[in-house]
């Protein structure tokens, strides 16, 4: 099977695909890439049995009731979230609470935060696969699931933290979480690219993304429980690992 990861953002610059070869136990970084466009993304998700993409596939369930009830001077759709718990749930999914309650990690918001472009261009290209392939659903149990780089690495016994920005402590970090990981799946072949994912946070966390597509696919990440499982079809719900990276050959 072939798994692909994309770490999504607004711009082609600063997104990444990864796509990973499974076989007898193995895995082997078949294509790795930078700058890629809607187009690619497609293609690739056609061609691969499980796709993680590290971006929000929805928006809180409670955030467009508020901004019609706005847009049509409704005021009680408003009003029903006035105060800051209110506006944490227009904020925040079930998903990004679930997660900070299992990690400690605190998701970005996509209704409030640095999210909501590339959460655009994300509806955009669930469009463009769903036009091509059919509908996915967000809860994950399609081909396209919703990853969190962070999130994994943090269950897998990796640093989670500290190496995204390119600046030099970042870099060394990132320099020896690749190694770390290189230690702990042994059976992981990068195919040569060791020295591009020490110098790109982008590039690696399309490798974890795609990692964790393969988890999704193995039926080893924790799945939506009660009572968050209806809105998980639609806000979406990020997929984390429930076991861990030996699992995965």
């Amino acid at each position: 099977m072939k798994t692909l990861g994309v770490d999504l953002a607004a711009a082609t610059k600063k997104t990444a695909v990864a796509v990973l070869e499974w076989d007898a136990g193995a895995a082997r970084l078949e294509h790795l890439a930078l700058d890629v466009g809607d187009t690619e993304i497609v293609e690739l998700f056609g061609s691969s049995s499980m796709t993680g993409i590290d971006c929000p596939v929805g928006w809180p369930d409670a955030f467009l009731p508020f901004l019609a009830g706005h847009l049509n001077f409704d005021a009680l759709p408003v009003l029903d979230h006035d105060g800051i718990e209110g506006r944490r749930l227009l904020a925040y999914r079930d998903t990004d609470r679930f997660v900070t309650g299992l990690t400690g990690l605190i998701p970005l918001s996509v209704s409030a935060d640095r999210l909501a472009h590339p959460a655009m261009r994300c509806a955009v290209i669930q469009a463009k696969i769903a036009a091509g392939y059919g509908p996915q659903a967000r809860d994950g149990s399609g081909r396209l699931a919703e990853v969190y780089p962070a999130a994994s690495l943090k269950t897998w016994g990796l640093l989670a933290r500290g190496y995204k920005g390119g600046r030099a402590p970042e870099a060394e970090r990132l320099g020896v979480l690749l190694d770390h990981l290189a230690a702990a799946a042994p059976w992981l072949d990068l195919a040569g690219h060791e020295d591009r994912l020490a110098a790109s946070d982008d590039l690696f966390d399309a490798v974890i993304a795609s990692l964790t597509a393969r988890a999704v696919s193995l039926g080893q990440t924790l799945r939506p429980p009660e009572p968050y499982a209806a809105a998980a079809l639609t806000e979406g719900w990020i997929h984390v690992p429930s076991g861990g990276l030996a699992s995965l050959g």
